[in-house]
């Protein structure tokens, strides 16, 4: 298309001023296209600022951009793979605030073995115990930096040697008794010894915290009636797979029609549906209403089914009411603690909603049926058309 669009634009240019040779109008193509792909790359290579209102040219054919997730520390928006980076520099940037407080954070954050966290987390928070049970003893208040105990369960955990600086340790070189050497010990300070009671709230908001996580975001859209609405295109955000697996994938359901005929066992069965589960991370849903409006979400695929019915509920006008939402193929979907890839809704899907039925007969036998559309005005007025 590149190469087209050069030609044509060679076309288009005053007869006098065209090469005379072929060689000299491949050069010109040449660069022409070794321009456009500069122009390109440096599109490409743009900083990405979250999720924008108009569609980039790479994600024109897609149903979402992307994944994005909330960081609960700044409320920035931003993609699935600067999400980790995102925390972390918030997270850094809080310490100057409060420095107890981030490095807590980056104990339970920064850590991704939980068993260890744990076991550093248990064995910081007794040697608070026996300072707060044993003030006037002053061994309690030194802990000794070569320790087996502290090397192993503490040393090595991020965040742990700011969280003893900022709640009143500091470091000193001390004598060993009965030898000519220092080693070097963590000394709590003196100030800090009236104010003993705050050491046992640092140790509790230690114990009872847990990793700083950005929250999936939802982005909720409402489109116009479509007849695009079943039609899904995803991007790569949505699977679990790299790109040469997502090839690799395609090649495989060839071959899933010759298995398809082939006896197989109840194993093999459970063996597939298991691995087919295991291929995506997220889910696009899509609930159609009765007026033809069009509700979007995105949602972890092991989310539960209830996530979806609270998604709609909280999009209604009338959020009282009991309804129900219908699957392809018009079953209802009635088991909410399963979870999306559990009951096939992976990696995407569009359902339908319908009011109970025995609620709704008892409105029309009474009169009283509402007009207009069912989701909340505010939502409307920010409507999209499905492209």
């Amino acid at each position: 298309m590149a190469a087209a669009a050069a030609l044509a634009r060679l076309e288009q240019k005053p007869k006098p001023r065209l090469p005379s040779s072929q060689d000299a109008i491949k050069n010109q193509v040449k660069k022409e296209l070794l321009a456009e792909a500069a122009v390109s790359e440096r599109r490409l290579s743009a900083d990405d600022k979250g999720p924008v209102p108009a569609v980039e040219e790479e994600t024109a054919g897609l149903s979402v951009s992307g994944v994005y997730f909330i960081c609960p520390l700044t409320g920035a928006t931003v993609r699935k793979d600067q999400k980790e980076a995102h925390i972390k520099e918030a997270i850094l940037c809080h310490s100057a605030k409060d420095p107890v407080a981030a490095s807590i954070m980056e104990i339970h954050t920064f850590n991704r073995d939980r068993e260890k966290v744990k076991l550093g987390v248990e064995t910081i928070a007794k040697y608070l115990d026996n300072i707060h049970l044993h003030p006037e003893e002053e061994k309690y208040r030194k802990i000794k930096l070569q320790n087996k105990v502290f090397q192993e369960r503490i040393n090595s955990l991020e965040g742990t040697h700011k969280f003893f600086q900022a709640i009143g340790f500091e470091k000193a070189m001390l004598p060993v008794p009965g030898q000519e050497t220092t080693e070097e010990y963590y000394v709590l300070k003196e100030e800090v010894l009236p104010k003993l009671e705050e050491l046992q709230d640092y140790k509790e908001q230690l114990v009872s915290s847990e990793p700083v996580k950005a929250q999936l975001d939802r982005q909720l859209c409402v489109f116009k009636p479509s007849p695009q609405a079943a039609q899904f295109e995803l991007p790569h955000d949505f699977y679990n797979l790299t790109l040469e697996e997502l090839k690799r994938e395609q090649r495989l359901r060839t071959e899933a029609l010759e298995k398809a005929s082939m006896l197989r066992t109840k194993a093999m069965r459970e063996r597939d549906e298991q691995r087919e589960m295991r291929k995506y991370n997220y889910t696009l849903l899509r609930v159609r209403f009765p007026d033809g409006y069009i509700l979007q979400g995105t949602f972890y695929a092991r989310e539960p089914v209830s996530v979806l019915y609270t998604f709609v509920r909280e999009a209604l006008q009338d959020d009282w009411m009991p309804f129900e939402l219908f699957v392809p193929g018009g079953l209802k979907l009635t088991e909410e603690n399963v979870a999306f890839n559990e009951c096939g809704l992976v990696p995407s899907a569009l359902l339908t909603f319908a009011w109970d039925a025995a609620v709704m007969a008892d409105i029309k036998a009474s009169g009283e049926e509402k007009k207009g559309s069912l989701l909340k005005p505010e939502l409307l007025s920010a409507v999209q058309i499905l492209s």
